[in-house]
């Protein structure tokens, strides 16, 4: 610019006298020159400043930031842990010399004396003290109602195991808890058909940065699809990272690649107050994945506005990079590479009345992705008693695990279809049916099959000090379906808007909206009963201020999650089921929140 400026006054210069009609004096031109090299020099900052910008800064932020308060209430938690035991192979192996191998130099005392021949029924004495303590008897002095049925003769084929001696049942409040979202958002232009976007986020609880939670429930699971919607502390995540291809070649294919906008879609993004945020339906889909999609904006092949259909495809899991896969070990021989692929595809789209489907597979899924959680001691004290020993002594110090899964337990099919229209008085109605099918295989985990239980069967510890359980197999196999309805309305309303939302989600209603940041957990992917009313506040174009209220009614266990068998609530209450996580009524959450975009 600078070059520019110079050649010009090189040439103001060199003009010829007659240019300036009244021939002024050199004083008068010396005087001109100063002015215009003033003028010259002022047009030059202002102009070299853009040009800086649009040099080094080519990346555009923008963000928002989200305060809010929840007060939390759970109604009727109980917690009823239990099993499914091949009681069979249990008594095969009891009854010959496989449990009965004394331990070491141990030896029954007068309270286990006493403790294993009540369980059992037996006449005093039939377990004299001084006996010697093997594993079996051991077990069933820990577990008074096993020994009971061993004693009357009902170990017989595969039945529940339960390891507490009765169900315990509370409610749990949380008055308040305060959390902090910032989303910060990227945009540079690569060419004039070529662009990155990406976003970091951070979401944190108010005093906790220890990005990991106790595992209560599936909920509290930190992994790569759910970071963006799970409180993890003051870390920011990338929750989108890709690139646009548009137009390729003059035509109507775009490609992009990269971290997924899959979250926040249509209709999820009313309750949000934001434009539509991701592809898929957000009535199937909030989760985070990494991937490719394939699109072509069929509008001028079809003439009907707006449709679009995308091919997409994405990896939920690395089943051998970080696994210990290499090692050749057992323990990871069944897994594989979770694979996703579908279509979404905007049927019409005029700005107003918005059409949407989606089809979607995910092939291969895992029992239960890769992820951190702190272990909890009362499962040490379940699955673990020689390290629990020694575990109790320090009952607040969870220790961090990550987990792994173990095998594939099959595949998994959804599909859904979302119709919303905005009113020019500003009324908002939307209608969305989803249905999910599972088709499990027969292999199961810790936590089970895909919506089926794990059978376990007892085993021996290599040193023979104590038997514990292991999964072997799934329950059954069989193709389960499940379907989903969720409805809402936004009205105008002083200073703002007023919505109702309502969603229910049948037995087996799976869908991936684990990112869904609801404290209680996902509304969307609960397995019953949600109901939600809020009021949205307009303090100006960029800022808002929300508050409402969740009501959550839980009909069978499991919401979220594909893992394990759902069982009616009221079952696990009562004590003919169990569960290995608490399990949930009732719950609700009223909550107010201020945003600001920026």
């Amino acid at each position: 610019m600078k070059k520019l400026l110079i050649l010009m006054m090189a040439l103001l210069l060199t003009a010829p006298a007659a240019v300036f009609a009244a021939q002024p004096t050199i004083e008068d031109l010396q005087k001109q020159i100063a002015e215009i090299m003033e003028e010259l020099e002022d047009l030059s900052s202002r102009m070299d400043k853009p040009e800086r910008h649009a040099a080094l800064d080519r990346i555009s932020f923008y963000g928002d930031l989200r305060t809010k308060a929840d007060s939390l209430h759970y109604g009727d938690v109980t917690w009823n842990p239990g099993i499914l035991v091949d009681f069979d192979d249990f008594s095969t192996k009891a009854m010959s010399a496989e449990f009965n191998t004394p331990i070491g130099t141990q030896t029954i005392t007068a309270a286990q004396q006493a403790a294993i021949e009540a369980a059992l029924g037996y006449p005093a004495g039939t377990f004299p003290t001084g006996d010697a303590l093997t594993p079996l008897t051991q077990m069933l002095i820990a577990y008074p109602n096993l020994a009971t049925a061993f004693g009357a003769g009902m170990l017989t084929g595969v039945g529940p195991f339960a390891m507490a001696a009765a169900p315990r049942t509370s409610d749990i409040n949380n008055d308040i808890v305060y959390t902090t979202r910032m989303r910060l958002g990227m945009k540079a232009n690569i060419a004039s058909n070529m662009n990155f976007s990406g976003r970091l986020s951070m979401y944190k609880n108010w005093g906790d940065t220890t990005t990991s939670k106790v595992f209560d429930s599936w909920n509290a699971f930190t992994m790569d699809g759910t970071d963006g919607g799970s409180t993890s502390g003051d870390w920011l995540r990338v929750e989108r990272a890709y690139f646009d291809w548009k137009d390729i070649g003059g035509s109507k294919f775009y490609l992009s690649i990269g971290r997924r906008p899959s979250t926040y879609g249509n209709p999820g993004n009313y309750r949000e107050n934001e434009m539509r945020g991701g592809t898929p339906s957000g009535h199937l889909v909030n989760f985070n994945f990494d991937g490719i999609t394939v699109g072509y904006h069929l509008s001028e092949l079809t003439g009907i506005e707006g449709q679009t259909v995308r091919f997409c495809y994405g990896q939920g899991f690395e089943s051998e990079w970080g696994n210990g896969t290499l090692f050749n070990d057992d323990l990871t021989a069944n897994l594989k590479d979770t694979q996703l692929g579908g279509f979404n595809i905007d049927v019409y789209n005029d700005g107003q009345t918005f059409v949407s489907a989606t089809l979607f597979r995910a092939q291969d899924i895992v029992d239960g992705f890769k992820g951190v959680f702190a272990f909890p001691t009362q499962f040490v004290q379940l699955f673990a008693p020689t390290l629990y020993a020694d575990v109790q002594k320090f009952p607040t110090f969870n220790f961090e695990t990550r987990y792994t899964p173990t095998t594939v337990i099959g595949d998994m099919n959804l599909a859904g279809l979302g119709f919303s229209r905005e009113e020019d008085n500003g009324f908002v109605w939307f209608g969305s049916v989803g249905w999910t099918r599972l088709e499990p295989n027969g292999k199961a985990g810790m936590f089970g099959g895909m919506v089926t239980d794990a059978v376990y069967q007892a085993t021996l510890s290599e040193d023979g000090s104590e038997i514990y359980m292991v999964p072997v197999a799934a329950e059954n196999d069989d193709t389960q379906d499940g379907y989903g309805v969720y409805v809402g309305i936004q009205v105008p309303a002083p200073y703002g808007k007023f919505g109702l939302e309502y969603n229910y989600g049948s037995k087996y209603w799976t869908p991936f909206t684990q990112a869904q940041d609801d404290m209680i957990g996902s509304k969307l992917a609960t397995r019953g009963h949600v109901g939600e009313a809020y009021y949205i506040f307009d303090i100006n174009p960029n800022a808002f201020i929300k508050v409402g209220g969740l009501y959550y009614d839980y009909e069978y266990t499991g919401s979220g999650s594909p893992v394990g068998a759902p069982v009616k609530v009221d079952d696990i209450k009562d004590g003919a089921a169990y569960s290995l996580l608490p399990v949930v009524d009732k719950a609700w959450d009223a909550y107010a929140s201020m945003t600001l975009k920026f």
